[in-house]
């Protein structure tokens, strides 16, 4: 989410979570030039949803500070961040989404390493740089997913996709779909119906 008025739209449905990119290069990233009234907007109005910071490869004094100003209690990792880094901002009390690309190459014996110092792991698309691709990978590689810590699924989440995630249910603890691009407009602007939809088939989901 980037823009005050759009944010506002989407948080009136009630999301459980509300994503914020504090990532220069990112084409989402909140506090650009070109997005000056996004500072006032955080720092006037109390949303109801949970918001979650999305770093990368930040310094914790940067991470303490934004987050702070923000009034943001959730960080997503989405760098190469150590399990100690982790661990340090859990210690401070924030909630730990660390995220972790994901192709056919991936070694899920790393994720032991960070079990005990995360709230949450996500798993998105792998890309040579930092950031979705609005593509999926191959869900049958969550087979090889044997720990307890519940995940965020990421990777070009679209709406037809809710019933095959539906049967993952059983096998892999999906705690929540990550969607962005498919429900997007512009970078960072959001198509209110299809999120309204899309909240509408997971909450469905839920209870079947």
């Amino acid at each position: 989410m980037k823009y005050p008025e759009n944010i506002q739209a989407v948080a009136d449905l009630m999301p459980d979570y509300l994503g914020f990119i504090f990532y220069e290069k990112s084409k989402r990233y909140v506090l650009s030039n070109d997005n000056n009234t996004f500072s006032d907007f955080m720092f006037e109005d109390s949303l109801r949803v949970q918001k979650v910071g999305v770093f990368v490869n930040e310094p914790v004094p940067n991470i303490i500070r934004i987050s702070t100003a923000y009034d943001i209690q959730t960080l997503q990792l989405h760098g190469d961040e150590s399990p100690e880094f982790c661990e340090e901002l859990r210690w401070l009390g924030y909630t730990i989404i660390k995220a972790f690309g994901i192709d056919d190459t991936f070694d899920f014996s790393i994720l032991g390493e960070y079990e005990n110092v995360c709230d949450y792991f996500l798993f998105d698309t792998k890309t040579k740089d930092y950031g979705g691709t609005g593509k999926h990978f191959d869900w049958n590689l969550l087979k090889q997913y044997k720990l307890t810590k519940p995940i965020f699924l990421s990777g070009g989440l679209e709406m037809q996709d809710i019933p095959t995630i539906h049967d993952l249910l059983n096998d892999i603890p999906i705690h929540a779909l990550d969607f962005n691009s498919k429900l997007e407009m512009d970078f960072g602007l959001k198509d209110v119906e299809k999120c309204r939809d899309a909240i509408k088939q997971c909450r469905n989901l839920l209870m079947n």
